[in-house]
């Protein structure tokens, strides 16, 4: 825009009005960057995935996926984390309206489906290694649970943000740089119940139905 000229022989003199464009530049980039980091965690997935079936059948005289895995207990497990993803789904229009509580609401209620969710991976470990069915025990054992475990610590830190979040939009509302934090959760949440749908096909129906 320009706000002035000084005279025909002068230059005219630019005034530009940068702060929203910097502030929506720096938006676009926080997304962007997001989707960096959620393709070099799908990486790490993959890696894990490829590992675990190189090795999925390598049970060292111990037990195997028939054995081990109870599928009631992991279709529950399951229909917990896919809950939580239509419940964080359920925020997002509360929170393009603007409206801080509802928006709070939903996001708690899928703070408590994927507690629930680390909560019965929890017993399951636990459960395994009492039986005796622990990681040392063989590779399909090691990569079981280094897969399975990985995705649980980061549905432990979508927790953590979930709480975070829960405590900022408290404070400060429903900002652009709030809502651009709960769109980049949101994008880590649904990754995560993606991860599990291959978990739960590739390792358990798989295991068990082979």
């Amino acid at each position: 825009m320009t706000d002035r000229a000084w005279d025909a022989g002068e230059p005219d003199i630019i005034w530009h009005e940068t702060g929203a464009e910097e502030h929506d530049h720096g938006g676009g980039a926080t997304v962007l960057g997001f989707w960096i980091y959620l393709m070099s965690d799908a990486l790490i997935f993959a890696s894990l995935f490829a590992m675990y079936g190189v090795v999925s059948t390598a049970y060292a005289g111990g037990p195997g996926p028939r054995q081990l895995f109870d599928l009631p207990l992991v279709a529950l497990n399951t229909a917990l984390l896919l809950a939580s993803s239509i419940t964080f789904g359920q925020a997002i229009p509360h929170m393009e309206a603007g409206r801080v509580g509802p928006t709070r609401a939903w996001l708690a209620v899928t703070g408590l489906l994927g507690a629930a969710f680390v909560g019965v991976e929890l017993y399951e470990f636990s459960h395994l290694i009492a039986e005796g069915a622990g990681p040392q025990r063989s590779a399909f054992l090691s990569a079981f649970f280094t897969l399975v475990g990985t995705h649980g610590a980061h549905v432990t830190v979508g927790l953590i943000w979930i709480a975070t979040m829960l405590a900022q939009l408290r404070l400060h509302g429903l900002t652009r740089e709030m809502q651009r934090r709960v769109v980049c959760l949101s994008m880590f949440w649904h990754f995560l119940d993606i991860i599990w749908i291959g978990v739960f096909t590739f390792v358990y129906l798989h295991g068990v139905i082979r």
